[in-house]
């Protein structure tokens, strides 16, 4: 099963964008911070853009956010992202000749879409800032248990 790391990837971009606001905001230095290429952070920014969640300008290594950080939703950024934005999955090959086989995708329909709900209700409470916040404070926490480790540094 293949899962997909866009959702990630996109927060990662966004808040690489507004911690490094004065610094290289180039798509090799965002995918250098992801473990990624260059393309896919273009990709997954020209969606956020397209979401009008991100400004960025061709020929112009400057983007930033549409609006503040703790006016983005984690709701917004995963439907701008996410081409199936289903969390769980049926599995539609089920024999059925068996009662179980016949009738397991109705069954779990029914609970997939309330948990589907359930998270998206989540993620519409949780801003970006929240995410931006959590991270520095991480940061703040580390510094103190490993002073003079210069690597941590690295945005």
């Amino acid at each position: 099963m293949k899962y997909s790391h866009r959702l990630s990837d996109a927060i990662h971009i966004l808040v690489f964008v507004v911690i490094n606001a004065d610094g290289d905001l180039s798509s090799q230095s965002i995918a250098d911070s992801i473990q990624s290429n260059p393309s896919l952070v273009r990709r997954l920014m020209s969606r956020l853009v397209k979401a009008e969640l991100l400004v960025s300008r061709p020929g112009r290594v400057a983007p930033h956010l549409a609006r503040p950080a703790n006016t983005i939703t984690l709701l917004e950024i995963y439907r701008a992202t996410e081409d199936n934005q289903e969390l769980l999955h049926l599995d539609r090959e089920t024999n059925p000749r068996y009662m179980v086989g016949r009738l397991i995708q109705d069954t779990l329909a029914s609970t997939y879409s309330e948990i589907q709900a359930a998270a998206e209700a989540k993620m519409a409470q949780i801003s970006l800032q929240d995410i931006v916040d959590d991270l520095l404070l991480r940061n703040d926490q580390e510094r103190k248990q490993t002073r003079g480790i210069d690597d941590r540094d690295r945005i």
